[in-house]
């Protein structure tokens, strides 16, 4: 784990002094975010589920991650930076295909054998199989290249292992039909989690809903980057925190540590979404109603800026309680059904006298709401007066 970081660390000097680091400040940032979190994970989860082939494909990301950049920073440094400064610069120049297996681990492995760190079954090992040759051949047509170009300059070196007339892993018909089947894998493995999810329950339905969770910020995080956001740092590091929670949330999982929070994570996603959404809708057209009210051209007045937001402030906890209503009622029936229930038995219990008659509604009500396996109900008698 140690050497891990420290390979990582590294780079971080050689990345200043080519200055990469200064012209790209967000996306160093994302992937120091990214693999940090799938270094740091791997290992915790091998410590404590060293059973489980997870926790090995995430240190491995994390490993072959640090030393890639490693690498690529050490070969710009050895030929661009200071010509003939370091030696072995070829060699860390051929080490250019490192993220080749890391799309394989990522995106065919993970989703294939989490959460329990086996297939679903014995009809998915040709998926494993396959994707595993695929990723083995773009990996080793990506090491025998006969040209070597390093990772952030038009910059071309011969290749010392390179075989004359290789394929490109990137490109030409080779190169399509392993792309295909890798993508055909990834497909196959998405579909693995869906069954998993549909067959599951209990304790590996809370894991894989952590997973599903993280894929869907994932997507979302994609979609903000590409369609919302400028190019920049903010779009960067979104997408860095994004790819890292992938890591995080399969180790909260894997671990079970606070794994039923999960739910009360989702539902608050959903609520704070919408209420954003709504909000945002109501600010804009609150803003552009007063300024036609206004009449006022070009920049907008004080005024009507201090209006729409009085009117999005008023409207938080309303429209919170409403949103909040709605996702229990669509996305977590019990919850709604036994606040309903709970709100039920309040009224009723200001109106009625009769003790036995509220005992069997309060039993009623727990077991509507609770489903618990036993109840009883204690009452204590009142106290004599002499």
């Amino acid at each position: 784990m140690l050497a891990v970081f420290a390979v990582g660390f590294l780079a971080v000097p050689l990345s200043f002094a080519n200055g990469n680091v200064q012209r790209e400040p967000g996306f160093y940032l994302a992937l120091v975010l990214a693999f940090t979190a799938f270094m740091l994970v791997g290992a915790v989860i091998v410590a404590h589920r060293p059973g489980n082939a997870v926790g090995w494909i995430f240190s491995a990301i994390g490993l072959l991650s640090s030393a890639g950049v490693l690498a690529m920073e050490y070969a710009e440094f050895a030929y661009v930076t200071r010509p003939g400064s370091l030696p072995g610069a070829a060699l860390a120049a051929w080490f250019s295909w490192w993220w080749l297996p890391i799309l394989g681990l990522i995106f065919v492995f993970t989703p294939l054998l989490f959460p329990t760190g086996r297939l679903p079954s014995s009809r998915w090992r040709p998926v494993a199989v396959t994707g595993g040759l695929a990723i083995a051949a773009v990996t080793v047509l990506g090491a025998v290249q006969p040209t070597l170009k390093l990772q952030n300059e038009e910059f071309f070196i011969p290749n010392p292992v390179g075989l004359a007339g290789a394929p490109d892993p990137e490109d030409g018909a080779l190169g399509a039909v392993l792309l295909g089947v890798l993508v055909g894998c990834m497909v196959a493995s998405v579909v693995s989690v869906v069954l998993r999810w549909r067959r599951s329950a209990g304790v590996e339905r809370q894991q894989l809903k952590w997973f599903t969770y993280a894929a869907a910020l994932l997507l979302v995080a994609n979609v903000v980057t590409f369609t919302v956001l400028p190019e920049g740092v903010a779009s960067d590091v979104l997408f860095g925190l994004s790819i890292a929670l992938v890591p995080i949330a399969a180790g909260v999982a894997i671990l079970r540590h606070r794994l039923y929070d999960i739910d009360r994570l989702i539902n608050r996603t959903l609520v704070y979404a919408a209420l954003t959404a709504v909000l945002g809708t109501v600010y804009a057209g609150a803003v552009l109603v007063l300024g036609l009210v206004g009449g006022v051209g070009g920049e907008l007045p004080s005024w009507a800026v201090a209006g729409a937001t009085l009117a999005v402030a008023t409207l938080f906890q309303p429209a919170r309680r409403r949103i909040q209503a709605v996702v229990d009622r669509r996305f977590n029936r019990r919850r709604y059904d036994a606040a309903r229930t709970v709100e039920a038995f309040s009224a009723r219990l200001r109106d009625e006298v009769d003790l036995d008659t509220l005992s069997a509604e309060l039993l009623a009500g727990v077991e509507q709401t609770m489903e618990p396996t036993t109840m009883s109900l204690w009452l204590r008698p009142s106290a004599v007066r002499s």
